[in-house]
């Protein structure tokens, strides 16, 4: 009797596992095909069938794994921010665990985090900003989309008072401004808009790097840096 109840115990933790497994492996394949598929055609040409497709999913499965349209633009800019990388869990990874963010905190001085953090907005935005644009003209009539744009609007703001607030930590931020200032104007500069409106002006993603890194640095670091 108890041999047979040990047996059914293993035999449901097993089947766990690999429902766990096979849902993680679902959930990355479905991150990446919708990725693929955007960058390839654009968000308003993708549709969720497709993605559901490329991904050898059904179309729920895809829905109760990542979630409907607007969502999955949520996981794909953020797997691009994350360079591409997931965590365990299948899921892209958070702010303070992508390559970069680790980079900016490990840098000693404050321009040294700014040109840290410059060049990588250098790499992740010319592959983020496009999809960013074609949401917002979605969001126009489309509450969804208004709210996974609000998302993650609100996100980088969250970020950037985060990246203030490291900034200050190496004492060379100018004392008059509040880190609240700091992170607005960072994010006022590192949004898809306003790179968006530079690319269509010519410029390249290094040129707009350098550019960011020169105005943070002149304008929010004291000048006995």
């Amino acid at each position: 009797m108890l041999g047979a109840m040990a047996q059914t115990v293993k035999t449901r933790t097993y089947t766990s596992t690999q429902r766990r497994a096979r849902a993680l492996e679902n959930r990355r394949a479905i991150i990446e095909a919708a990725h693929e598929l955007f960058t390839a055609h654009g968000y308003r040409d993708t549709s969720v069938t497709e993605i559901a497709a490329r991904a050898h999913v059904s179309v729920d499965t895809l829905y109760v794994a990542v979630g409907r349209k607007p969502q999955l633009v949520l996981a794909v800019h953020d797997l691009v921010l994350g360079e591409m990388e997931l965590d365990e869990e299948g899921r892209p990874l958070v702010a303070d665990q992508r390559a970069y963010v680790k980079a900016v905190r490990a840098e000693a001085t404050a321009a040294g985090k700014i040109r840290v953090y410059a060049d990588a907005l250098a790499r992740v935005l010319p592959r983020t900003t496009p999809l960013m644009r074609a949401l917002l003209e979605a969001a126009g009539g489309d509450p969804d989309c208004r709210r996974a744009w609000d998302s993650i609007e609100q996100r980088r703001a969250a970020n950037m008072r985060l990246l203030a607030a490291d900034l200050r930590s190496t004492g060379e931020l100018r004392p008059d401004l509040s880190d609240d200032q700091v992170a607005d104007l960072i994010w006022s500069m590192n949004s898809a808009v306003y790179y968006s409106m530079l690319a269509d002006r010519g410029w390249t993603a290094e040129r707009y790097a350098d550019l960011v890194a020169d105005v943070w640095t002149r304008t929010l670091l004291t000048t006995e840096r």
